[in-house]
């Protein structure tokens, strides 16, 4: 009976609706209906007892027409949501509501079902789970006693909590004094352990550790842990005590690492990546060291890590491997497809990740298999939802997708045969024949009555389209396609119509032309009178935009001539002219080459790697019709101030001719990172360099370039400063780069030397109260100091020895004889008589010269601007002082130990500003005098003979004949006796071979006025003039 059923329902589905079709036992229109698509899904909850709303909720909604309905189960356990009534869960929408949540009840997995006629869909799984921080025990911690300089572990023992993802704190003495970690001082996040390097008296009190969970925000601490300390000061070894494990990271995520070591003095720690010269790009070093940050690790991170702890003690060094790994992500999925009952169909999907994901199938909610799904032979009951599942131990992603099995009558409504059909004469038709049928039906083709079969001219194709060779006007007349499949069957007709074939009669010819000349490529073509034509140009394949390509190419209106200007090298290579119809096309073509700059050489590679020294390798390009005169190589290193930075290289051979294709590239830097390119010289001239190579480091060695400006001076309590100008890092020459200082007094044998492993250190101190000056030493005590450098591969040579003073005390006398004199209205002179000997043979325990100065009652003296002046000067300028000013200046000796007394203060006047307004020259006159200052110097030069005159005009001795260039100009006297300027324009004259021998000009002036103005400091005085016997050009 269920068979007749259906039977019965098909019968009157086809005789009701044409357009419609089966789908296993209903109908559908395949216009509207479609089966359910998640758009939002449920998500991890973490629920805490002390939540307010005491209820948990979880989102789900489907799109879907008709619309779902849903449904959830917990742990594969289906929730009884309609049948049953439950105090705890609720379906609002799709949405589950668990109210007043009991962990033994409710906690689990959980999924939401989304249903409708066309098939179940199931979403991605989502955990409930009952957070909680247990509270630390009451028992009292036992003290921690250690000597000074020894290291200390606090131990938290951190209670149970989920999520286990928690931060540790530590409180010193009281809440909520929080401590800061530091160089000496580290909190581990994994153990929750407080870590102190080396113990200082200061570090004595009482600790307590603090757990905080973010997701339930809540947090605890323990009973507070005595830390005692004993006074012993003794050097320990680097020790480390925290290690990282061996780590799995997550593809795309962040992971921190953790090292750190106890020791006297607190070690330093630095980080490597086993097998690599540097760290990765991402990789960030923070808490003094302690902590590795990788972010957005990625496969090529995976690698063995060390951390070394280094102190004057010892080394200590661990290693361990991270690797990474990868939740699954879709490389091919699944998609809604519509197949024909009883055809054959395969469903896929791959999906990448580490571990590499395992696929299952789920139909309509229910498991359904694992790999490929293969049908060969689709049946109604195959019609469904399917969904690819991909997991492994990093996620599950889920990818979701309809398959219909349909069946349909032959139908042509959707997609008729063209009423109206054109074909070209001797040319190739195919007339479409696309049905809408389930399964594919049986096709044949009528010509007005007549059937045809397939023959060497007319074939029937495998999709139903009829196809004609070699056209003729006999061809022409009424076709008709007839489908039949078994559940009935439709016709549709054309009518064909034959026209005369497109021809070109003009083709593009082979052209070769020079850069920036202009070429016209022809292009015509016959065609049917009743058909339009169009011509479209490409170049290799590539159509051309005439919109967006207008500055070189142009197409010629009524015809298809093409026009290229101002043409390129870019523009070299075969064009191709398409003569196009509405019912054929027909194309020729041409190359056109063009001679200029060479093109860049490729395949840019390095084949062996030195210290100094690699060997590239690279592959010839296009000369652009001139032979290649030769190349030349740049390079770039890691260094480089910008992208374009690019440096010629020296090479082995010196001179690489037109046919080298590999070189030594010498005279590089040691561990340095670089990158090559080169390109090609032909007679006109440098071409496009090439694609760089890729980067590569050349191998290290031992550093050959000392510190420079080795000096230092003696501070306070035995204080020993050393200074050095560091190494650039170029002359690194390797990693562990650092630096070694030694240093004795003067007149001992034995050098003291302490190792600094920072490559950017410039200074170092060193304390020794031995070092104080003796009293024999009577005011300074002289030490010998150098600095060397040294990487992994070796120590490089020494600077040269520098003699540094330790004096006894401030300087006890100050400088003599403080003059000053303005220079400007911004800036003035000082200088003085330096602090004499003592008597000891030795002025050098003077370092310098502190220089002060201020506006004597504008100013106060602690704001003052300040100079330090070496010891081997007695004067300086001081700059940015104020115009018009009162200032005060003072002068005092320094050294290391600190500021002698000051000399008495030297008082100055600034100048007025200058006039704000330049001369000008309006034209010249004849006349006599004897005052004006004037420049007048031959055009091309930068000086000329200056004269001076009080007036507004000037007689000078007449020139030779030329192009000469006038400047003029005003001056403000002030009470000093000096003055300001300010500059005319510059003035071209040109003097005639008939002028008489002494030049007279006549000036018009705009001098300032000497009395003072609310308004403006200077008033300006102009004065009008004629000309005659100069040509002013």
């Amino acid at each position: 009976m269920c068979g007749w059923n259906v039977l019965v329902q098909l019968i009157q589905a086809m005789l009701l609706c044409s357009t419609s079709c089966v789908v296993g036992t209903f109908w559908y229109n395949d216009a509207t209906g479609y089966g359910p698509i998640f758009e939002e899904e449920p998500l991890d909850i973490v629920y805490t007892k002390e939540s307010p709303d005491r209820l948990i909720s979880m989102n789900c909604r489907a799109r879907a027409n008709p619309a779902p309905t849903y449904r959830w189960r917990r742990d594969n356990w289906e929730i009884k949501l309609m049948e049953l009534p439950n105090e705890h869960y609720s379906l609002v929408g799709g949405n589950l509501i668990i109210n007043n949540p009991e962990e033994k009840k409710h906690a689990g997995t959980y999924v939401c079902v989304a249903k409708n006629v066309y098939g179940t869909v199931i979403s991605k799984e989502a955990k409930v789970k009952f957070g909680y921080l247990e509270e630390f025990p009451d028992e009292e911690r036992d003290p921690v006693t250690v000597k000074e300089g020894q290291g200390a572990v606090l131990l938290c023992a951190p209670p149970k909590r989920w999520p286990t993802e928690v931060t540790f704190r530590w409180i010193y003495n009281e809440f909520p004094v929080f401590l800061h970690p530091d160089k000496r001082r580290f909190v581990s996040q994994s153990t929750g352990n407080l870590y102190i390097s080396k113990v200082e008296a200061s570090d004595a009190g009482n600790y307590s550790c603090y757990v905080f969970n973010p997701q339930i925000g809540k947090g605890v601490y323990s009973k507070f842990i005595p830390l005692i300390s004993t006074e012993e000061k003794k050097r320990y070894k680097a020790d480390l005590v925290v290690k990282f494990p061996d780590t799995t990271a997550m593809l795309n995520y962040n992971v921190t690492l953790e090292c750190f070591a106890l020791g006297n003095p607190a070690p330093h720690i630095v980080w490597r990546k086993i097998g690599a010269t540097d760290l990765p790009a991402s990789a960030q070093v923070s808490m003094s060291g302690a902590l590795l940050h990788l972010y957005n690790v990625q496969y090529e991170d995976s690698a063995g890590y060390e951390c070394e702890a280094i102190n004057q003690k010892w080394q200590d060094w661990h290693q361990a491997w991270l690797y990474v790994e990868a939740a699954p992500e879709w490389a091919v999925t699944i998609n809604n497809t519509q197949k024909d009952v009883g055809s054959e169909h395969t469903m896929s999907c791959v999906a990448n990740g580490k571990p590499g994901p395992y696929i299952r199938w789920l139909k309509d909610g229910y498991s359904y298999g694992k790999g490929e799904l293969k049908f060969s032979s689709l049946t109604f009951e195959d019609s469904g939802m399917y969904q690819c599942i991909a997991e492994n131990y990093w996620g599950i992603i889920y990818a979701s997708a309809e398959l219909r099995v349909i069946a349909c009558a032959p139908t042509f409504e959707l997609n008729p045969v063209k009423k109206y059909l054109l074909g070209a004469n001797n040319g190739r038709v195919v007339i479409e024949c696309k049905p809408r049928a389930a399964p594919r039906p049986r096709f044949t083709w009528t010509k007005g009555k007549e059937v045809l079969f397939n023959n060497s001219r007319i074939s029937i194709m495998f999709d139903g389209s009829l196809e004609i060779l070699n056209a003729t006007r006999n061809d022409e007349g009424v076709y008709t396609c007839l489908a039949e499949n078994d559940r009935g069957k439709a016709n549709s007709t054309g009518t064909l119509t034959i026209t005369e074939a497109t021809q070109i009669t003009v083709a593009p010819e082979d052209t070769q032309v020079m850069v920036g000349e202009e070429v016209h490529l022809q292009c015509q073509a016959s065609f049917d009178p009743s058909l339009d034509i169009t011509f479209i140009w490409s170049l290799d394949f590539r159509v051309i935009d005439f919109y967006l390509e207008w500055k070189h190419y142009e197409r010629i209106m009524d015809s298809g001539e093409l026009k290229i200007m101002n043409v390129q090298l870019r523009h070299e290579g075969r064009y191709t002219c398409t003569a196009q119809t509405v019912v054929d096309n027909v194309t020729a073509s041409a190359d056109l080459k063009i001679k200029g700059l060479p093109a860049p050489p490729g395949g840019v590679r390095v084949e062996e790697i030195r210290d100094t020294s690699v060997k590239l390798v690279w592959n010839r390009g296009a000369d652009h019709g001139s032979p290649i005169l030769g190349y030349t190589i740049q390079t770039r290193d890691f260094y480089a101030l910008t992208e374009v930075d690019w440096r010629d290289a020296s090479t082995s051979p010196t001179a690489l001719d037109r046919m080298s294709v590999m070189a030594d590239v010498v005279d590089l830097y040691p561990w340095m990172e670089y990158e090559f390119r080169v390109y090609a010289t032909n007679e006109f001239g440098d071409g496009e360099a090439s694609i760089p190579s890729m980067k590569i480091k050349t191998w290290d060695a031992v550093p050959v370039v000392a510190p420079t400006n080795v000096g230092g001076y003696g501070g306070k309590d035995g204080e020993l400063i050393i200074t050095w100008t560091p190494v650039q890092p170029q002359y690194f020459y390797g990693k562990k780069f650092g630096y070694v200082v030694a240093f004795k007094p003067h007149d001992d044998v034995d050098w003291w030397y302490e190792t600094i492993s920072d490559p950017e250190t410039r200074r170092y101190v060193h304390r020794d109260a031995s070092f104080r000056v003796k009293s024999n030493d009577f005011q300074v005590r002289e030490f010998q100091v150098k600095v060397k450098t040294f990487n992994s591969k070796g120590d490089g040579p020494y600077s040269l020895s520098t003699t540094i003073y330790y004096p006894r005390d401030v300087p006890s006398e100050s400088p003599t004889d403080v003059y000053s004199r303005p220079v400007s209205s911004h800036e003035a002179l000082v200088w003085w008589i330096p602090v004499m000997d003592t008597g000891t043979g030795l002025q050098q325990y003077i370092d310098g010269y502190q220089v002060k100065y201020w506006r004597k009652y504008d100013d106060t003296e602690p704001g003052a601007n300040r100079i330090f002046v070496p010891a081997s000067m007695n004067q300086t300028r001081l700059e940015n002082m104020l115009p018009d000013s009162h200032y005060l200046i003072e002068v005092r000796a320094y050294n290391g130990a600190g500021v002698g007394p000051p000399s008495e203060h030297c008082e100055m006047f600034t100048k007025r500003a200058p006039p704000s307004v330049a001369p000008q020259m309006w034209r010249y006159i004849s006349y006599s005098g004897k005052w004006l200052y004037v420049m007048f110097r031959k055009t091309g030069y930068i000086t000329g003979p200056i004269y001076m005159t009080g007036w507004h005009f000037i007689d000078f001795p007449m020139p030779q004949v030329g192009d000469y260039e006038l400047e003029v100009r005003g001056h403000v006297w002030v009470d000093c006796g000096r003055f300001d300027r300010n500059n005319s324009h510059i003035n071209f004259v040109h003097l005639l071979k008939d002028v008489q021998s002494f030049l007279n000009l006549l000036l018009s002036v705009c001098l300032p006025s000497t009395k003072q103005s609310t308004v403006s400091p200077y008033r300006m005085t102009c004065l009008a003039v004629e000309s005659t016997n100069v040509t002013l050009l």
